[in-house]
């Protein structure tokens, strides 16, 4: 663990931004949210938890109600077959989260309102909880605006076509860009990816 963390090296997907807020004091990974059932027609965030997926694997972490489990099967069934996902479930706990003036429609917790504790013992069951060293984190913000790839004239377009090159959305905000750089590609991968689409030649 760090800084009382536990580590994940498969990014996690969970419906919403409170649901994210509360994993964030948990786990040291990376965290998507579907907006609820919005993810499906946002094609670029689609497309990067296709991306996840098919490498490193996702982990799925929805409400125990009915919405949730639809929106989990419907997931499974976009990623397709060759995807990997681990599945984790929340117990069913009947109460009203905090910040909401009534209980839901099915009187459950949902992610965000189960304790610490519970949500752990989750994580570690699933044996998903990063046993290795951690990986190197070779990519920085400074290290786009180096490369060209943020705050220049033309950095839009050249992070683009670097999405492009390395089959990611166009649209992934910096901070996605990074994850997946981290994450997904090696620093090898990067350069070469970088210097094809500027036409250069490796070595």
């Amino acid at each position: 663990m760090s800084d009382g963390k536990i580590r994940l090296d498969m990014p996690v997907i969970v419906e919403g931004k409170y649901d994210k807020i509360k994993l964030d004091s948990l786990i040291d990974g990376i965290i998507i949210t579907t907006d609820g059932f919005a993810i499906y027609g946002n094609k670029q965030k689609m497309a990067l938890i296709r991306k996840y997926a098919k490498t490193t694997g996702i982990i799925i972490l929805t409400d125990s109600d009915g919405a949730g489990f639809q929106l989990r099967n419907m997931l499974k069934s976009r990623l397709g077959e060759d995807a990997r996902i681990v599945n984790l479930y929340i117990p069913d706990v009947f109460g009203k989260e905090r910040r909401k003036d009534k209980p839901s429609k099915e009187g459950k917790l949902g992610v965000e309102g189960i304790d610490k504790e519970t949500l752990l013992e989750a994580f570690t069951a699933a044996g998903v909880v990063g046993t290795a060293a951690p990986r190197e984190k070779w990519a920085d913000k400074q290290r786009l605006v180096d490369d060209g790839l943020s705050g220049g004239e033309n950095s839009s377009e050249l992070r683009g076509r670097l999405c492009a090159r390395l089959k990611l959305p166009g649209r992934i905000s910096a901070k996605g860009l990074l994850d997946a750089l981290n994450t997904l590609f090696t620093e090898e991968d990067y350069i070469s990816a970088l210097n094809e689409i500027r036409g250069k030649t490796n070595g």
